[in-house]
């Protein structure tokens, strides 16, 4: 399979799509003989539950996951075991504090004020095309360090400034991605000459792990000037309880200040990009969907309506945003921001759909192809349907994580989803409610080769607010 792969690895994901279709869901990719690169690829739900939940300890990261994502270290996604546990035992307890939510809401919304809307308010102004992935990586990326490391980095302002750290992380992701399509023993070799892809990615974790010590140094000073009982009262991020909670850990390399690296620069790495990217496909879709962009508008001025002057609605409100909520989980659904998972079984196994995996199969979960899959999602799979999502009285509708796994799914399923869909929905909320967002045209919208469903060359739109519309001119594709 190595020539379709080589000669289609601008859609490689579309590529992996058909095949998936055509064998009914479940595929093994072909390698050379030497390279050990063979792949069991699957969208079977009963599979997913299998290997996420019903039989857990059997498809633990495992050390060849470590080695090929050995930028991450002792991160709670690269992690098993008593580190994991850790990890994720003490990430949660932060989350569920009291007044977490209060702080978070505040923080978003406070780079709402301060950056999204003055750059967007600058943006109409001008009458420019704008590359809106962009904006929200940077508005993602500000948020995220604020809250982590209590940093804001500003790289979300009329001037956008260059900021090397925010890059190094998307250089950082390619570089993995392109990891599973070479043969271990070339990407290793690369990696000792300091060549090619692995020059590219080692030159962006240095980037990166610059800015996160230095970071993590102000932090550690912070803590021991009892700074952060400060931190306990709600005013500012997590990062300084992160120290205090994991001051005697070291991690398996035995240096406590990479272990603080690699948990900080894992969590500021998922709340950047999965929430950034998330956004990029909503409003590609919502773009290419007008009438959900006017079901959407509607929807915020009959349950919003009494916050219209400060727009500043809470989680809470939030929720009553129901066809919203469709509409995100639909851009999640077609556009997963992790399109696949990737384990390895500790002991021989038979999967539900009948394959044979040895301690050696590699397995690859696919998110992005189960919701393109029609025995998953019925006839309309392709389609942008919010009503998808939606219960007969008015609810949403759950589905369950081996059906819909942009969450992950299990023991491992995402700490973070109530904070992505808060913030998903402050941004979308704010943004369609002022502005009406166009497609340039001609403009090409197809994923990267990387381990986030990032655009390749961003997304291209003109904004215009909704005041100086001419709903006439809409052109409506559903």
């Amino acid at each position: 399979m190595i020539p379709a792969v080589l000669t289609n690895l601008h859609q490689l994901h579309d590529l992996a799509t058909i095949y998936l279709k055509r064998s009914g869901g479940t595929f093994m990719f072909k390698g050379p003989w030497f390279a050990n690169m063979d792949m069991l690829v699957t969208t079977d739900p009963l599979d997913i539950h299998h290997i996420l939940s019903k039989n857990f300890p059997n498809y633990p990261k495992g050390q060849n996951f470590r080695k090929m994502f050995d930028i991450l270290g002792d991160g709670i996604f690269n992690a098993d075991g008593h580190i994991w546990e850790i990890q994720r035992k003490t990430t949660m307890s932060l989350l569920r504090q009291p007044n977490f939510q209060s702080v978070f809401e505040a923080i978003v919304w406070n780079k709402v004020e301060s950056g999204l809307l003055p750059v967007l308010e600058s943006i109409c102004e001008l009458g420019k095309e704008v590359d809106l992935q962009d904006i929200f990586q940077r508005f993602t990326f500000d948020t995220i360090c604020r809250l982590l490391l209590d940093y804001d980095p500003k790289s979300l302002s009329v001037d956008f400034p260059s900021l090397p750290c925010e890059k190094s992380m998307t250089d950082i992701q390619e570089g993995i991605f392109y990891r599973h399509f070479m043969p271990p023993f070339l990407w290793k070799l690369q990696q000792l000459l300091r060549i090619g892809n692995e020059k590219k990615l080692s030159e962006a974790c240095n980037v990166l792990d610059h800015f996160l010590y230095k970071c993590i140094a102000r932090l550690q000073n912070e803590y021991s000037s009892d700074i952060e009982k400060e931190h306990g009262q709600g005013n500012v991020g997590l990062g300084t309880s992160l120290i205090r909670e994991f001051k005697d850990q070291t991690g398996s390399s035995g240096d406590h200040n990479k272990f603080l690296r690699d948990t900080l620069g894992t969590l500021v790495g998922a709340g950047k990009d999965t929430t950034s990217t998330t956004l990029s496909w909503f409003f590609y879709l919502v773009a290419k969907n007008p009438i959900v962009e006017d079901k959407i508008r509607e929807e915020i001025h009959r349950f919003m309506e009494v916050k219209v002057d400060d727009r500043k609605w809470n989680s809470k409100e939030l929720s009553k945003l129901v066809y919203l909520h469709g509409a995100l989980c639909e851009a999640l659904r077609l556009y997963p921001p992790i399109p696949f998972n990737h384990k390895i079984p500790l002991q021989p196994d038979i999967l539900p759909s009948g394959h044979k995996v040895s301690k050696k199969t590699k397995i690859i979960l696919y998110h992005y192809g189960m919701g393109r899959m029609k025995k998953i999602w019925g006839k309309d799979c392709m389609e942008f349907k919010p009503e998808r999502w939606i219960l007969e009285g008015g609810g949403m509708k759950y589905e369950p994580y081996y059906k819909f796994p942009a969450f992950n799914g299990g023991p491992r399923t995402c700490l973070g989803k109530d904070m992505s869909f808060t913030q998903l929905k402050i941004v979308a909320s704010t943004i369609i409610y002022s502005y009406h967002i166009e497609l340039v045209e001609g403009h090409p919208v197809f994923p990267s080769d990387s381990i986030v469903l990032q655009m390749k060359h961003g997304l291209k739109v003109k904004l215009t607010k909704i005041s100086e519309v001419d709903i006439s001119s809409k052109h409506v594709k559903l």
